[in-house]
């Protein structure tokens, strides 16, 4: 893939993760390669780095680091030698910002995952989102924002093999485990469920096999993967985060969720793009009409992700988590 077709690819999940689109735009604008994009990335996030330091304000601050966070986490979506650095100053410059902006905001980390817990104590419920294949609790800020704003405390977490924990760690067939021991730790009766891409399985498999998920939601989750139709790019980052091209090829025979979608109990909705079409990934709609309390929401014009589509589902599976939850209207 060229640096042009790369650029263009990413475009909607970078301003999707809530980095400023012309920004966007000056840092790409002249790449000559894939290989230029971690390091500018890297360098852009220091930019942000030294803005916060050079604030007025602790509260700018702490918006500064925001942002840096985000764009050292997108530093690693291509190949990148310092793609692990760039994970940790990711989960440093959020750790900082959040220390910042949120006082009340507690880091929770235990076997196989680490996250921040934010939002009132007496909150209803807990949300957890889960991210995907090559994502991280940096990428999907304004989910945890919408689901904050309807009273909803929210747990973003890097589980194995994700965000900083990509180094040290490797995916697990049984991330329902990964998902219980978090919530043994947040001491929560009733959770939410959110899942993003690869995070979709995992979300809905979780769902099926842990009774404490009282609502979930996927948006661009895969019902099932065929390894040998999956674009190369694609297996090439599973076999980095699943530990070799053998462990990724057992792991993606393993994301099928025909038998265990009809095992979800919860109150599920199900977010798919249209536009988002990979070879060897069946999206969502199955899931949707085998779950029990399934409903499927697709966009016509969505990608992958539908950071070009946010106000078309964004309000929706907030209220739905936060609805189903806390049984009243949002």
């Amino acid at each position: 893939m060229s640096a042009t077709e790369f650029v263009a690819a990413q475009w909607t999940r970078a301003t999707g993760a809530g980095v400023d689109p012309h920004e966007y735009r000056r840092v790409t604008e002249g790449f000559t390669s894939v290989a230029d994009w971690g390091p500018s990335f890297h360098r852009t996030g220091h930019g942000y780095l030294q803005r916060a330091a050079d604030a007025g304000s602790s509260r700018s601050a702490g918006e500064y680091l925001l942002v840096a966070a985000r764009w050292f986490h997108l530093a690693t979506l291509a190949p990148y030698a310092e793609a692990h650095r760039a994970a940790v100053e990711a989960d440093h410059a959020l750790s900082r910002a959040l220390t910042v902006l949120e006082p009340g905001a507690r880091r929770v980390s235990g076997e196989g995952f680490t996250g921040w817990l934010r939002g009132p104590a007496d909150a209803p419920g807990i949300v957890i989102v889960v991210p995907g294949l090559d994502s991280a609790k940096e990428e999907f800020l304004d989910l945890v924002s919408a689901l904050l704003a309807r009273g909803l405390a929210v747990f973003a977490m890097d589980g194995p093999g994700q965000g900083v924990l990509a180094a040290t760690t490797t995916f697990v067939p049984d991330y329902e485990r990964v998902v219980g021991r978090a919530i043994d730790a947040l001491g929560a009766a009733r959770i939410g469920l959110v899942g993003l891409s690869l995070g979709g399985y995992f979300a809905a498999r979780t769902a099926a096999l842990e009774p404490r998920v009282a609502a979930a939601a996927t948006v661009s989750g895969p019902f099932r993967l065929e390894w040998e139709e999956l674009p190369a790019p694609v297996r090439e980052i599973m076999a980095r985060r699943a530990g070799g091209a053998d462990a990724a090829h057992t792991f993606a025979r393993q994301v099928d969720l025909a038998a265990l979608a009809p095992r979800i109990a919860a109150p599920l909705l199900v977010v798919d793009g249209d536009q988002d079409v990979i070879p060897g990934v069946t999206n969502g709609k199955p899931l949707a009409r085998l779950a029990p309390h399934g409903t499927y929401l697709s966009v016509p014009h969505g990608d992958h992700l539908l950071g070009n589509a946010r106000p078309d589902w964004l309000p929706h599976l907030s209220d739905h988590i936060a609805h189903t939850l806390t049984g009243t209207p949002v």
